[in-house]
């Protein structure tokens, strides 16, 4: 029995470390006490002996356990020879801090995180490594002339003056506000707050909190929307519109004092506050669009600030839906004992909250906070909804003092057909009644388009007559002043009275037209395109040509008109159910189209009838620069709109109006035909799409979605910059990128084109930045101009005040 299970694992010993048949033959041809004695003293190097013995052969073949020996030293050298990413150097800095906090950590609290991890030379290097990062600037690359030792020991010892190292940016027009932004050593130090108060506060957040976390971002907030929102009945929003004052900043302190010990941070804090170089601002500016204004502080200390209120509305969800009995479909099935036996607790300790409770039993509560914006959807009666929302803006009123906008009420879910705003996109739901009507208003929209199209058609035909009409008149005027000709006819007889002494033939001409308008009453017609239109070539026209267009367009107006009035009909019908199903109900997360189009009119891509123009303040830069900023703008519409349900709609506008633009930018620059600049400068290798039909998942750009390393960058808007040319200083300056050393050979002017209020839509463009900075004129390089438009950097990553230096 020992012999033959010697025999069954040498043989499968043999096929792991490849022995050839004729090897394994021999093996079997050698004597009983010789197959004994391998079964009994197993040894793999020994059976390797002697197969090669026995096969003589020149190259030994290696064994499974030298092989998987190398695999660690082929993993190492593999991974020595690629570079590390940008973010993979962001996670290795992130994590050498976090082993210096951690260290700090004893009886329930952190102690002398200022002293021991800010004031060090190392964690202070590790922050300037990561605002090279956050620039896109290779670590390997020269470095400015800082001292982290000397810096390190002014923190410590308390001789750091933050004011000195705060750049106030004074408004050129009237804005009463007064920007003030940090240099770069007082940046470093609060890059280094910042990573020390996220390893601290980060495992503590709740699950309903998202913006500027790991993993947790606008994405994972859509999607967390996109998923609770469709079985519940009421939703309501709410947004923080607050400057933090010595109140809000005290409660945050003492907040912060729960896990933190340390005077010393807390006083750095409140200097920094009393400098207003902090910018704790709630709701004043759209959050994540990587603007100066916000700083990297903001986002955290909000986060940690807010974080009561997450553990409050976690606590409504356990009275409402956890304790509440149970109704609905469970009503005939057996009750929770646990349930049970959790409100006998609760009863026994307090039995006016188990009362509020079933009141409102049944109920269920999602909520989804993003920074300073708050969403809402309950499951349950009206006066539950009303309720529960009135316990929110009190707790955020009184408790946490802060000043709510309630711009919206309580409304019905399934009666609220255009959605609500969060997190700069549009949340609605839909039902397959609700499909049948989107296809007849298709259907209708195809109808009025191609009227629309036979109308321009007609239009441009008759104002190309009228105008040769034009044309022809002033050429007959002119021939008939040349005697040899002998063009006298009784009309030009008629004309000619009109005429004075000395008038010559152009003001002539124009003296009749100006009498045949007066007499045709011009004033009433928008252009005098129309009039050419109307009174000159529609009546020489045919009359049974006029007479079946004007028929296709009176057939047209009626079948859109009748589609409309049965549908606002269908809409209005009282419904027989006070509470239609949700069967099939579908929550549709979109993009804001009429507020993109708005954006691209502002920032000139397209005119007020929406054809796609030049944008004249691109025309002197450099045709890569220019490619740049149009590509940046369709890399974050792919990268934010790629996973919404109307990103058709967004394709069409790359192909239609950005990618039009950028060829009638470069046209206008070169004056080229357009053609021709299309053939040349091949835009589909920059990411600019031809067609519709492209593979997103090639094209979006890879990212990562860890916004407490990329806040800012990932949801940074595409701002426009203009080449200026200036009188600089003579000295020579570098690029005003915090962290790069690269001389900079031209000015940009930056200009602030709109400037939305809280809540803004997400548009691919800056949508708020401070007027202060309008204007404003930067050096940069060429390398971080392209970087700006196509989001590697953002605004943050500039320092505005370098040439204060």
């Amino acid at each position: 029995m020992w012999i033959g299970a010697g025999r069954r694992g040498a043989a499968c010993l043999l096929r792991r470390i490849n022995v050839s048949p004729s090897q394994t033959a021999m093996l079997h041809g050698m004597s009983t006490a010789t197959r004994r004695n391998c079964a009994a003293n197993f040894m793999l190097e020994e059976l390797e002996d002697v197969g090669e013995s026995m096969s003589q052969a020149k190259s030994s073949v290696m064994s499974l356990a030298k092989s998987l020996a190398c695999l660690p030293d082929e993993f190492l050298a593999s991974k020595e020879k690629r570079p590390l990413t940008r973010m993979e150097h962001k996670r290795h800095i992130e994590l050498g801090i976090k082993k210096r906090v951690k260290a700090q950590y004893s009886n329930g609290k952190y102690h002398g995180l200022m002293s021991k991890v800010v004031a060090n030379a190392d964690t202070l290097h590790d922050s300037y490594d990561m605002i090279r990062l956050n620039s896109n600037i290779m670590l390997t690359s020269k470095k400015d002339d800082i001292c982290f030792s000397s810096l390190a020991e002014q923190l410590a010892s308390g001789e750091f003056e933050v004011q000195s190292n705060a750049l106030s940016i004074a408004a050129k027009t009237k804005c009463k506000d007064c920007l003030v932004l940090p240099k770069l050593k007082l940046r470093i130090v609060q890059e280094a707050i910042r990573l020390v108060l996220e390893v601290v506060y980060r495992p503590h957040f709740s699950k309903i909190s998202h913006g500027c976390r790991s993993g947790r971002g606008q994405i994972s907030a859509l999607n967390y929307v996109g998923k609770e929102i469709g079985v519940c009945d009421w939703w309501f929003r709410l947004f923080i519109n607050k400057e933090a004052d010595q109140r809000v900043l005290s409660k945050l302190m003492s907040e912060m004092k729960d896990k933190i010990e340390d005077s010393e941070l807390l006083s750095f804090i409140q200097s920094m506050f009393d400098a207003r170089v902090l910018n704790l601002v709630f709701g004043r500016f759209p959050k994540g669009h990587g603007l100066p204004q916000e700083g990297v502080l903001s986002p955290i200390l909000m986060n940690i600030y807010l974080d009561n209120f997450d553990h409050e509305v976690f606590g409504m969800c356990m009275r409402y839906e956890g304790l509440g009995t149970e109704t609905g479909d469970r009503k005939d099935a057996q009750s929770s004992k646990l349930r049970s036996w959790i409100r006998k607790q609760i009863k026994e300790s307090d039995d006016k909250s188990v009362d509020q409770v079933n009141d409102g039993a049944g109920t269920r509560i999602s909520a989804c906070r993003y920074m300073d914006e708050i969403f809402v959807a309950v499951s349950g009666s009206k006066d539950t909804a009303m309720k529960i929302k009135a316990e929110i803006v009190s707790y955020l009123k009184n408790t946490l003092n802060l000043d709510v906008e309630d711009r919206m009420d309580l409304s019905a879910i399934r009666e609220n057909s255009r959605g609500i705003q969060f997190v700069g996109t549009v949340v609605r739901l839909t039902t397959p009644a609700s499909a049948e009507l989107r296809a007849v208003h298709k259907l209708k929209d195809k109808v009025r388009l191609f009227s629309s199209q036979k109308q321009e058609i007609w239009d441009a035909m008759t104002l190309r007559i009228g105008k040769k009409w034009l044309a022809y008149g002033l050429r007959r005027i002119k021939e008939s002043e040349i005697e040899q000709l002998g063009l006298s006819t009784p009309l030009l007889d008629h004309i000619s009275q009109f005429r004075k002494d000395g008038m010559k033939t152009d003001h002539w001409f124009k003296s009749l037209l100006k009498i045949w308008m007066q007499d045709v009453n011009a004033k009433i017609e928008s252009s005098e395109e129309v009039l050419l239109s109307k009174y000159i070539a529609e009546p020489a026209l045919p009359q049974d040509l006029r007479d079946a267009f004007y028929d296709f367009q009176k057939q047209a107006n009626e079948y859109v008109s009748s589609e409309t009035a049965a549908i606002v009909e269908l809409l209005h019908r009282p419904c027989s159910h006070p509470k239609p199903s949700t069967q099939g109900a579908v929550t549709r997360l979109e993009a804001p189209m009429s507020s993109i189009k708005r954006s691209l009119h502002r920032y000139g891509l397209i005119n007020l009838e929406g054809f796609p123009r030049h944008v004249c303040m691109l025309m002197l830069q450099d045709d890569e620069l220019i490619i740049s900023w149009f590509a940046g703008l369709v890399r974050r519409w792919l990268k934010w709109y790629s996973k919404l349900d109307n990103f058709g709609d967004v394709k069409l506008l790359m192909v239609e109006c950005v990618r039009k633009s950028c060829i009638r930018t470069l046209a206008a620059k070169h004056r080229m035909h357009e053609v021709l600049v299309e053939k040349k400068f091949e835009l589909e290798q920059h990411g600019i799409p031809l067609t519709e039909d492209m593979d997103t998942d090639n094209t979006v750009m890879e990212s990562d979605d860890d916004e407490s390393l990329m806040f800012g960058i990932s949801g940074s808007g595409l701002c426009l910059l203009s080449l200026s040319r200036v009188k600089v200083p003579a000295r020579v300056f570098n690029c005003f990128v915090m962290g790069c050393t690269m001389a900079s050979p031209s000015m940009y002017t930056l200009h602030v084109k709109e400037r939305q209020r809280f809540p803004g839509w997400r548009t691919g463009f800056a949508t708020s930045i401070h007027p202060s900075l309008h204007g404003r004129r930067i050096g940069l390089c060429s390398q971080h101009v392209k970087d700006l438009y196509l989001g590697n950097i953002s605004l943050q990553n500039v320092e505005f005040g370098a040439l204060s230096r």
